[in-house]
């Protein structure tokens, strides 16, 4: 065991100093009013002074937490930070049942992977950058109401899947400095800038910044091939969710598919409080008893 500041030990001088009042002191002046002969009752002297001894312990223990005790935890994993964006379509055709069961997979999601960091960014002919990367996920389901395709201005009533992208993908670089890069795009329907090979630069774009793209596909037409080509071309998949219990089992095979990760990590100094605080406790519980009735009187 060690401390972290051992230089305050210096002050169990002051409890050591001060036993000599305890163990000097003696039974002040006998007045033995009934006239009779009483025997030395040794127990009873040791037993006050051991209820004298009581605040000088707890003072020394004071001292010992002061002093910051400190043990060597054993090796131990840490996790490994995953960085999420969200990118949400926001266009008209997403509103009503489709804008709830994707709310809804998207929160159980963040709930599922405490931990990692997570950002929002909505969409539709614009781009919106709703919630920065962040580990506190109750920040992405608390912005979740405000991203209501409803209630969005007309500059986001079309799709444009491609920009959007690129636009999560300068945030990422600019945010996320270690760990998986994913991007989970949410939509239902078909983009007027992918195609003619655009879908295969972006792949590019994203795949040589390590960035890994799983389209989630909200509607009952068939995936864009374009999407397809795009989220298969950064090493990710694109699937179809025609209802909410669809979507959370696409969630979960994501989260399957990209476990989080783990990472030896060193052995460590952990503060060592708990015995010393039990210790006082129990110190401070003896004191108690001797001062409601084993208190010392001068005669």
């Amino acid at each position: 065991m060690t401390f972290s500041y051992p230089w305050v030990l210096l002050f169990l001088a002051i409890p050591v100093i001060l036993l000599w009042t305890v163990f000097s002191r003696g039974w002040g002046l006998v007045l033995p009013f009934d006239f009779q002969a009483h025997r030395d009752r040794r127990f009873l002297r040791w037993l006050l002074a051991g209820f004298d001894l009581a605040p000088l312990l707890l003072l020394a223990t004071a001292i010992i937490i002061l002093a910051g005790p400190q043990r060597l935890k054993q090796p131990k994993r840490e996790r490994l930070l995953s960085n999420i964006q969200f990118c949400m379509d926001v266009s008209g055709s997403m509103s009503g049942p489709r804008y709830q069961m994707a709310r809804e997979a998207i929160e159980s999601f963040t709930k599922a992977r405490e931990g990692d960091a997570f950002g929002l960014t909505i969409f539709g002919s614009s781009q919106m950058r709703w919630i920065p990367l962040t580990k506190d996920l109750a920040a992405i389901r608390n912005a979740m109401p405000f991203a209501n395709p409803d209630h969005q201005p007309i500059h986001m009533a079309g799709t444009l899947i491609g920009a959007a992208l690129k636009f999560c993908h300068d945030n990422m670089i600019l945010e996320a400095t270690e760990g998986d890069r994913l991007i989970i795009l949410v939509s239902d329907g078909a983009s007027s800038d992918l195609g003619a090979g655009q879908e295969n630069e972006i792949a590019e774009l994203l795949t040589n910044d390590r960035i890994t793209v799983y389209h989630i596909h909200v509607a009952e037409d068939d995936i864009p091939q374009e999407v397809v080509t795009l989220a298969r071309g950064t090493g990710g998949e694109a699937f179809a969710a025609h209802d909410s219990a669809s979507l959370k089992a696409v969630f979960t095979h994501i989260d399957r598919m990209r476990p989080a990760a783990f990472k030896p990590r060193g052995t460590v100094p952990m503060d060592h409080f708990y015995p010393f605080a039990v210790i006082a406790l129990c110190l401070l519980g003896v004191h108690l008893v001797g001062l409601l009735g084993m208190r010392y009187t001068p005669w």
